[in-house]
């Protein structure tokens, strides 16, 4: 299989929303309210996107969207940078797609000395917690909470500019 990475692309929020509905409804029990919420806050972002500020990057291959990564840079300079709608297909796990999709969205935090990066996740998630370890997020919070639309152990995982900058 062919798989490049690259920006948006037409269906590319339909594509994003449909894997992260599947996935999560397969695995977690997740319904309507979380893929009308990633679909929503998906649509919401690209909308404002502001090249230089924001990233946005999606694993293709031929016409078909298999992951997708994103930093919302707009609350960089407060809040820190938002890591959001990390996934990929069934089809590319474990191939190392994901790693360089994290690669791409750390470096470009690094290139716009953005002093901090954070997302939100949920406990159970091993595999993508190990990848966000990898790359120097820790976490720095944690409560059981209901922002997919069902109650999970919600994590906040943080990574500061200062740390160390090599990867496993």
């Amino acid at each position: 299989m062919q798989v490049e990475i690259g920006g948006y692309r037409p269906g590319a929020i339909g594509r994003v929303a449909e894997m992260h509905a599947e996935y999560y409804h397969r695995h977690w029990g997740f319904g309507l309210f979380f893929e009308s919420k990633v679909a929503k806050e998906l649509a919401e972002f690209l909308c404002r996107f502001e090249k230089g500020r924001d990233g946005f990057w999606t694993l293709s291959s031929g016409d078909r969207v298999e992951g997708a990564i994103a930093i919302d840079g707009s609350k960089a300079a407060n809040e820190g940078a938002h890591l959001r709608w990390f996934i990929v297909s069934p089809e590319l796990k474990g191939s190392g797609w994901g790693r360089r999709l994290m690669t791409e969205a750390v470096a470009f935090c690094d290139r716009h000395a953005y002093q901090r990066i954070g997302l939100w996740t949920f406990a159970g998630l091993d595999a993508a917690r190990h990848l966000y370890e990898t790359f120097g997020f820790r976490l720095v919070s944690q409560q059981e909470g209901e922002q997919w639309g069902s109650r999970v152990s919600e994590q906040r995982f943080e990574r500061n500019q200062d740390v160390n900058q090599s990867r496993e």
